[in-house]
């Protein structure tokens, strides 16, 4: 079932579906997802490399590279269709509207360029404001993401930088034009722990501070747990479910997202032994008939081999599983 768009959203992604064109023939990637989200709040995606999450984020933001390309569906941000948009209108839109924050902040900046140079072009780029005043809200946003002494750090270099810093670094460059939407991928699984828990927190108050929404791409349960208000869990290029973090995590419908809560260590726990998922997602040039995870699934019946499930409204989020469609019905 596909859901009309909703304008009073910040974003509104419907059937969208990524291909990669091949001399076998197109691969779909991403196979027809929808999802909205509200103005200040986090949305977490989540699920095994190659499900699909950070095409979904470089779809968003017009950073989709060939072969990729959207098949079909329509992506609309503050009321406006945006998928249809020339790369320099997307450009335009993408520095001033929608930030972005990568995995390895050492690929987002430029090591021949200060972090204020940078900063400092970002800004004037896409804000009407003179040398002067942009050099002064570099050093503020370097405040704010919680760099020391921004007035001295501001004229240093990326390697100068810890990996750490680096990252809030980069944070800023995405708060420069104080944008509506952030696409955060992966933006701590370089880091260390006790520095990973710095940068969720620093995402979070990014969202109370400047009422930006996030999409938050990763492959940790714990990261969502701890920043996100809803979450989507992907597996093979579609949503298997999504709904708020509390409910999916007390209770998750999709037998792939209870799999993944099970494989979750607890503390108190006398298990020998991990929960594990058998198998492994299946490559785009063989996936099955049917459900996807028909064959990793502990409670496959006969018409999960033959027809993909819809995904559907179940409570307050969704679920795309056939053992949930007389409940659906």
């Amino acid at each position: 079932m596909t859901l009309a768009y909703v304008p009073q959203t910040l974003l509104s992604v419907r059937d969208l579906s990524i291909c990669f064109d091949t001399r076998y023939g197109p691969l779909r990637a991403v196979d027809g997802i929808t999802f909205d989200l509200a103005p200040g709040e986090i949305l977490g995606m989540v699920g095994e490399s190659g499900a699909g999450k950070s095409l979904t984020g470089a779809a968003i933001t017009g950073l989709l590279e060939r072969p990729g390309r959207i098949d079909r569906g329509e992506i609309h941000f503050e009321g406006q269709r945006i998928d249809t948009l020339g790369k320099d209108e997307m450009r335009r839109l993408r520095g001033r509207k929608i930030g972005a924050i990568f995995q390895d902040p050492l690929t987002s900046l430029n090591p021949l360029m200060t972090v204020g140079q940078q900063l400092i072009q970002t800004i004037r780029t896409h804000l009407p404001l003179n040398r002067d005043a942009a050099r002064t809200r570099a050093i503020d946003l370097l405040m704010e993401v919680g760099i020391p002494a921004p007035d001295a750090r501001v004229d240093q270099y990326p390697h100068e930088f810890s990996g750490g810093m680096r990252q809030r670094v980069v944070i800023a460059l995405a708060l420069c034009a104080n944008p509506a939407l952030v696409i955060a991928d992966e933006p701590t699984t370089a880091l260390d722990v006790s520095i990973q828990s710095q940068i969720l927190e620093l995402l979070r108050k990014m969202c109370r501070d400047h009422g930006a929404a996030v999409i938050l791409v990763t492959h940790d349960m714990g990261v969502i747990a701890e920043t996100a208000d809803r979450v989507a869990v992907m597996y093979s290029g579609r949503i298997v479910e999504i709904g708020s973090v509390e409910k999916v995590f007390k209770d998750p419908r999709h037998p792939y997202t209870a799999g993944l809560m099970q494989s979750i260590p607890r503390i108190g726990s006398n298990a020998h032994r991990l929960a594990q998922i058998e198998g492994a997602m299946p490559r785009l040039t063989a996936l099955p008939d049917g459900c996807a995870f028909n064959l990793r699934c502990p409670r496959a019946m006969d018409i999960c081999y033959r027809q993909k499930p819809k995904s559907q409204a179940l409570g307050d989020g969704q679920v795309a599983c056939h053992l949930f469609q007389e409940e659906l019905a």
